[in-house]
């Protein structure tokens, strides 16, 4: 299994395709999806592949999306090896089928694909791709994606899920039964003001890494969201660049807006024992204002090999405070969730809710 794509529901696909395409350097694709009552563009970045669709009549599935929830993440779509076994193992434990298994050819590709509901609004769609004796994919081809290497970002390092207080349990047992995920890390953030709940799953061949949330105070950020957006969904997705200064650099010229991180943050960075990074590098990494962690036991003594994890996230892109980007970088086969940055993330997150006055 991993990510074949993910499909944003907005309110002008056009716009959000420029978007996509002036701050984060992704290309477009030629669109041939679109339907009477929805119009749907494709942008395409490394592995990354976003379809975003917007309502052209009252109609659209997007309409009816957009009346029940704001702008964000309807559907995740994974690439799996057996449909039919995937849809009889969901329909097996109770899942929702939205859509059985239909089958079609785009270009050299056999396509069978069914959909089930999921959290709130947020479906999956499972895809089974065969294709020709070209056997190319057609994201590679550009009917779908064009694979360019003209941006910095590669692939889908991970999708957080946000889910309601009392219902973490219930979701990891969802994802257990119905798509075989295993859960992984546990993760209990506390601070002076809120709280929250991460259970980490992910697929049996580690490709799909899904975090779970949920809020363990009132006031929590993770409340926010669900309260905001109406019920549970993506939170936000992780997306992989192999130089995460240079990339920040550029998207900041173009324009981009970050969550900002105090320089004392750095200051501090200096006092923990191997640090695997020259003076010279935390300074780059400070002036964009980059997390940085890393695993402090390393049995080879070798500093400059310690795995080390570089992270930084987007305001919410869209009106409403809901679904941001994280960006992020493994060195040296670094695994995780930057359990020493997942402190510094929510409290620069609780920041902004004090701005907002959703928080005090």
């Amino acid at each position: 299994m991993k990510i074949d794509h993910v499909h944003f529901y907005v309110e002008d696909a056009k716009a959000w395709r420029d978007w996509f395409v002036h701050h984060l350097g992704f290309q477009p694709v030629a669109s041939r999806i679109s339907s009477f009552h929805t119009c749907t563009e494709v942008v395409n970045s490394g592995a990354v592949n976003f379809l975003l669709s917007s309502p052209l009549l009252p109609t659209s599935p997007v309409a009816e999306f957009l009346r029940q929830y704001p702008p964000g993440v309807a559907d995740v779509a994974f690439a799996v090896e057996d449909v039919e076994g995937a849809i009889a193992l969901a329909q097996k434990h109770g899942a929702t089928i939205l859509q059985p298994i239909q089958e079609r050819q785009v270009g050299t590709a056999f396509l069978k694909c069914g959909k089930i509901a999921a959290w709130g609004g947020l479906t999956h769609t499972l895809i089974e791709r065969r294709y020709g004796e070209i056997g190319e994919s057609l994201w590679q081809r550009g009917e779908i994606g064009d694979n360019s290497p003209s941006s910095s970002i590669t692939a889908i390092d991970h999708i957080v899920l946000n889910v309601a207080v009392g219902e973490l349990d219930r979701a990891v047992a969802w994802y257990e039964n119905i798509l075989d995920f295993q859960p992984q890390q546990a993760f209990k953030i506390k601070t002076d003001r809120s709280a929250l709940h991460s259970q980490v799953m992910v697929s049996r061949n580690a490709l799909v890494q899904l975090p779970i949330n949920e809020p363990a105070s009132s006031n929590s950020q993770i409340q926010e969201f669900l309260d905001v957006n109406r019920g549970p969904g993506i939170q936000h997705i992780a997306l992989q660049t192999t130089n995460l200064v240079s990339a920040i650099a550029k998207f900041r010229a173009s324009g981009l807006s970050l969550l900002s991180v105090p320089q004392t943050y750095y200051s501090q960075l200096k006092q923990r024992p191997g640090l695997p990074l020259s003076l010279l590098e935390l300074e780059a990494i400070a002036q964009q204002e980059i997390l940085v962690d890393w695993q402090e036991y390393n049995p080879v003594g070798a500093q400059q090999t310690a795995p080390l994890l570089l992270q930084i996230f987007t305001q919410p892109i869209f009106e409403q405070p809901t679904f941001f980007f994280e960006f992020i970088e493994r060195r040296f086969q670094a695994k995780g969730f930057g359990e020493g940055n997942f402190r510094a993330l929510f409290e620069a997150i609780e920041s902004e809710q004090i701005k907002r006055g959703t928080l005090q």
